[in-house]
């Protein structure tokens, strides 16, 4: 078995450690409690655990809240910044086990250095703040992959939402011509999180490759976060993805993660967008408050490829499940 997954929030979980060590270190005089990386931290991604997958690589999310920075769009794009550091001082830290990854290229190499590969992306166009010189400065420091909405408004246009009409609210001009640009550049255009219309205004605008990291099937769950069948039509025969999302409400809508409605999600997206449309996008250390959760780390992977080979999935089907299919988008990127 070996995987790529599209999405998960682990360079947030450490940003967030790090802010903690430092008012810690400001309030006590000192900065000295455990550390929490990419090694060893109580989340849902660590090395050890990327190995035990056959982990070939990992998209690493720079996700920013907005309802968390005082400061709006300029802080979180500061947030960015520094999440990007943090990968680059992962890499720095574990040369041997962990490089980063700028195009498919890359990826193959460091496989044959036995490297996993760390691929950048971020999550939440807001950022850019209306400036575009941003996505230039992104790609420059290795994102290949960019969510332009996440739950907000943002100078890209509108999000998922259960209000039918913001539902059918797209791009902004600037978003419009944000999405052209980043194709052009060379990086993915995530269409998770996006509105309906926002959807369809990606795949019209988009110069590049299309994916939806991070996102199930509506048939099967209605929360608006997920792909409609026609969607996941569209989706496919634009040659996109769609990464499978371990969030319970995603999957059935309840608090529990569960493999048999991961598996129903997989078999869903194969009736509708064909057997090299599903991925994975765990969105790993990307939710709490669930009560149960199959599988609770990246280790566990192995639990998923067994369930859908239960469930009558061949070899070849799982392999594009786990890696090709991703890889697939992953190669029609420009050269970097």
């Amino acid at each position: 078995m070996r995987l790529i997954d599209m999405h998960c929030d682990t360079l947030w979980k450490l940003l967030c450690f790090e802010k903690e060590k430092e008012k810690r270190g400001a309030a006590e005089g000192t900065k000295d409690f455990s550390e929490e990386d990419l090694m060893r931290n109580s989340g849902c991604i660590t090395i050890p655990g990327m190995r035990k997958a056959g982990t070939l690589a990992q998209f690493f999310a720079c996700f920013t809240y907005l309802d968390h920075a005082e400061g709006g769009y300029e802080e979180c794009y500061e947030d960015v910044l520094a999440m990007i550091q943090i990968l680059d001082s992962q890499c720095e830290k574990y040369p041997g086990e962990i490089a980063h990854a700028y195009s498919f290229r890359d990826i193959r190499e460091n496989e044959e250095e036995g490297k996993i590969s760390a691929v950048l992306t971020v999550e939440e166009g807001g950022v850019l703040n209306g400036k575009m010189e941003r996505l230039l400065e992104l790609y420059r420091k290795g994102v290949r992959l960019i969510t332009p909405i996440w739950n907000y408004e943002n100078c890209f246009g509108y999000p998922n939402s259960r209000d039918p009409q913001v539902m059918k609210l797209g791009l902004k001009e600037f978003g419009k011509e944000a999405v052209e640009y980043a194709g052009r550049l060379g990086m993915i255009v995530d269409v998770s999180h996006a509105s309906d219309g926002a959807f369809q205004d990606i795949l019209d605008c988009a110069k590049g490759p299309v994916a939806a990291s991070h996102s199930n099937c509506r048939a099967l769950c209605s929360h608006p976060r997920n792909l409609s069948d026609e969607m996941i039509r569209k989706l496919a025969n634009a040659g996109g993805t769609a990464g499978l999302n371990f969030y319970g409400p995603f999957l059935s809508g309840g608090k529990e993660s569960k493999l048999e409605d991961m598996t129903a999600h997989i078999m869903h997206m194969i009736r509708m967008g064909g057997s090299e449309f599903p991925a994975i996008g765990s969105d790993f250390d990307g939710f709490d408050g669930m009560e149960y959760e199959d599988i609770p780390w990246v280790g566990d992977m192995e639990l998923l490829w067994h369930g859908l080979k239960k469930a009558g999935i061949t070899e070849s089907q799982l392999d594009g499940i786990f890696r090709k299919n991703a890889q697939r988008v992953l190669k029609s990127l420009a050269p970097s």
